[in-house]
Parts: structure tokens; C-alpha cells; sequence
């Protein structure tokens, strides 16, 4: 059994380093949302999209 496919699986594997201030920021965020890192990352990149295609 297991789960179903994703229709967005996420298979790419990225890493970055990140100043202590970035890091502190990325946590707290991330714990307030109740989200995990990289989702708080991906929705910096949807902003970032969104405001690169004005």
C-alpha cells in the first residue's frame, strides 16, 4: 500500500549555507507556520516569483 503519487513530487535535493540571522528567522518562522523548512523556503520562492514576473 503506501501513500499516492504526488502531483508535485519534490525530488530535488537543494542545500545552501545561511548567516546565524537567515537560520534564526527560517526556524522561528517555521515553527509559527507549523511548517517545515522547506516549505517556508518554497513559499519565499513563490514570492519571489511572483514578484520577478511584474
Amino acid at each position: 500500500m503506501g501513500r499516492p503519487p504526488s502531483s508535485n513530487p519534490k525530488g530535488v535535493p537543494t542545500t545552501i549555507r545561511l548567516d546565524e540571522k537567515t537560520d534564526k528567522f527560517l526556524k522561528k518562522y517555521s515553527e509559527i507556520e507549523k511548517v517545515s523548512k522547506a516549505e517556508t523556503v518554497r513559499r519565499g520562492l513563490e514570492k519571489l516569483e511572483k514578484e520577478w514576473k511584474k
